[in-house]
């Protein structure tokens, strides 16, 4: 990735979390897919600037919540009714709660993209 690529890449990836809804999550890889950009890439835009952004519902692929931000982000899963799976319900039920990203729209580069991020 080209660094002067990241604003585009950082507007596209919180736009596709701004449309999943409550009580839903998708996983880095997904959203990778949608933005053209891999999981880690994905990762990276969220740990600058995913306080943007309802980050929670972003898990990595076996469904544990962002590390370092287990506890919050269970707060908010309890709190949005996120299904839960664990012996400790300490992981979300990705089967139940994956949105399907098929119908997000994503910006294009160039865009204005949400307001407050353009």
């Amino acid at each position: 990735m080209i660094v002067h690529d990241l604003p585009d890449l950082a507007d596209a990836v919180l736009e596709v979390v701004d449309q999943v809804p409550e009580g839903t999550v998708v996983t880095y890889g997904d959203i990778g897919k949608v933005v053209g950009a891999g999981p880690r890439q994905v990762g990276a835009v969220l740990s600058q600037y995913g306080g943007m952004v309802t980050w929670w519902r972003v898990l990595r692929a076996d469904g544990r919540p962002p590390q370092g931000h287990e506890a919050e982000a269970l707060q908010h899963y309890r709190s949005e009714g996120t299904p839960l799976k664990g012996v400790f319900l300490d992981r979300v039920d990705l089967a139940r709660a994956r949105f399907d990203l098929g119908g997000v729209v994503v910006p294009g580069p160039g865009s204005e993209g949400a307001p407050g991020r353009a």
